[in-house]
């Protein structure tokens, strides 16, 4: 504990997922002291706690992973295209082990508050435990989808059978073998789970409110051509990544929009990409597909079509094609059979959107117009209170009267999300207002901890000691990523990028959609003129 003003650490981390190792390992290498701090008995982030059935990334394994050490890219070997939650986490466990960062990460740690005193220029949090640690920086690398929510509904205390949430799933994992399962939410969680928990259970029931897009994984042992291609061409890959949208080098962007195409070419295209797998192909088809309503419509109309190929029960089928947002305005699922699970007898699809859940019992839950189903066990899948959520968990003030809580209460403000003004020498990875969960994950965390920590060497290098963001520049910035996503049709989906999961957050587009390339040329930008936008004193 610090006393007389006096650090504790150099720069103190707060979450040890794919950000805070990472940061250990950056920092560590310019001679800084310091320590990650992880609510969890284990490392990994989102890769720790997310242990449902089905688990997997989104983004080929070749992709997601570390780009730092070359060592380590072409000595690593993924088993599958898209790796699996166990996969990824035995991943990270391995990248700590290797570079000995498990000496600085303390586990079971939750920070409770995190208060900045100007005078010292020391931020101190303070732990459940009752310790405090101090440290002239501190990073926030909480993550963008760690706090899960259960949905607020009456009764939910009073239902005596299994209950779990999808971001919360047991280490042993759970046998629904022979029992009576609803699964409440068909986001990503959800479309990942239901297969695996359907061939489990007796009777499976699915309460749906809102259908979403999905499109095939495609999912295959990795092919060792393709590996061994992919890393000789890794250097390259990595570095052409930085001048893509999402991040991920490798796909062809699109020469045309839709309406350039005749029907039967787009058709052609459609199916190809849907026989490719993948979301990023898909979305890549054309050039406005989320730019421009009409061309989007050919898109989701295609895999309505799809949908409703795939599944027997025409009532059903309706049921799954989603209908109140364009496709890829909201995360774009990938699945392994999803649709066809509709087709099995043990399960049943329940729409709660026009008869939602009214309240639990101790035997199940009952629908509004009085319908009751009894259920062993439910699996929530009902989400994150994302990209703020862990920030906002932590009391986070200065001296000063900033409070990250009343900063925020009207939707996040960053700049670049990177630092929130009024909160010195606090870091973000992958905050509100940055590319982060629209881009590949891996590459914006690296980004945004490289940035962070040259930002605190130039600092070092020129006699500096405290960093704070500009109103101003925040103000632009927010102003900015607002005008960006109103050119897209990204807001006309109620989805987590907005808050619309989470009843009484405000409707904030959160997500940077310019792309990766166009916003680290604008850090690059920043730093070439002197850190523009930032006070330094």
């Amino acid at each position: 504990m610090a006393s007389n003003g006096k650090a504790d650490l150099d720069v103190i981390i707060i979450g040890a997922g794919v950000a805070g190792l990472y940061a250990i390992y950056r920092l560590r290498k310019q001679g800084l002291k310091v320590r990650a701090y992880e609510a969890g008995d284990g490392i990994g982030g989102t890769w720790f706690w997310n242990r449902y059935p089905g688990c997997r990334c989104d983004v080929e394994s070749m992709e997601y992973s570390y780009s730092f050490d070359d060592d380590l890219q072409q000595e690593w070997q993924w088993p599958e295209r898209y790796g699996t939650q166990p996969e990824i986490l035995r991943y990270l466990n391995h990248v700590a082990e290797r570079f000995d960062l498990m000496r600085d990460v303390q586990l079971e740690t939750r920070i409770k508050t995190a208060t900045f005193d100007c005078d010292s220029n020391l931020w101190t949090v303070s732990t459940e435990q009752g310790a405090t640690i101090s440290a002239p920086f501190c990073i926030m690398a909480t993550g963008n989808l760690s706090t899960p929510r259960f949905p607020r509904i009456t009764g939910i205390d009073d239902f005596a059978g299994e209950k779990y949430h999808t971001g919360l799933w047991p280490k042993e994992g759970v046998d629904f073998t022979g029992k009576v399962v609803g699964v409440i939410g068909t986001g990503s969680s959800g479309v990942q789970s239901i297969p695996i928990i359907a061939k489990q259970a007796k009777h499976l029931y699915v309460f749906q409110r809102t259908a979403n897009f999905s499109l095939p994984a495609r999912n295959a042992p990795l092919d060792p051509e393709k590996e061994r291609k992919h890393k000789e061409e890794y250097v390259e890959r990595r570095k052409a990544a930085y001048s893509t949208p999402f991040g991920i080098a490798g796909y062809p962007p699109p020469d045309k929009c839709a309406a350039e195409a005749t029907p039967s070419e787009r058709e052609e295209s459609y199916k190809a990409k849907w026989a490719e797998g993948g979301s990023i192909s898909f979305l890549f088809a054309y050039k406005d597909l989320l730019l421009d309503k009409e061309a989007n419509d050919t898109a989701s109309d295609f895999v309505r079509d799809r949908i409703r190929e795939t599944v027997k029960d025409p009532a059903t089928a309706e049921l799954l094609c989603p209908n109140d947002h364009p496709i890829g305005t909201k995360r774009l699922i990938l699945d392994t059979d999803y649709f066809e699970t509709y087709n099995r007898d043990n399960v049943t699809l329940v729409g709660i959107r026009s008869n939602p859940i009214e309240t639990f019992t101790a035997d199940g839950l009952q629908l509004t117009d009085g319908s009751r189903y009894d259920l062993d066990a439910i699996s929530f899948a009902t989400g994150f209170d994302a990209m703020t959520g862990a920030m906002r968990e932590i009391d986070i003030r200065t001296d000063k009267g900033a409070d990250i809580r009343a900063k925020w209460e009207d939707g996040p403000r960053t700049y670049l999300g990177i630092m929130v003004a009024g909160f010195p020498n606090m870091f973000m990875v992958t905050g509100p207002q940055s590319p982060g969960v629209k881009s590949q994950m891996i590459l914006s965390c690296e980004w945004h901890v490289d940035f962070i920590a040259d930002a605190i060497a130039h600092m070092r290098d020129n006699g500096l000691s405290h960093i704070d963001a500009n109103e101003d520049a925040e103000s632009s910035w927010v102003e900015h990523n607002n005008q960006v996503a109103d050119s897209t049709l990204y807001p006309l989906a109620n989805s987590w990028y907005m808050g619309a999961n989470i009843p009484g957050k405000p409707r904030i587009f959160m997500p940077y959609v310019g792309g990766v390339e166009a916003y680290t040329n604008k850090c690059k930008d920043v730093v070439t003129k002197g850190y523009e936008g930032f006070r330094l004193a």
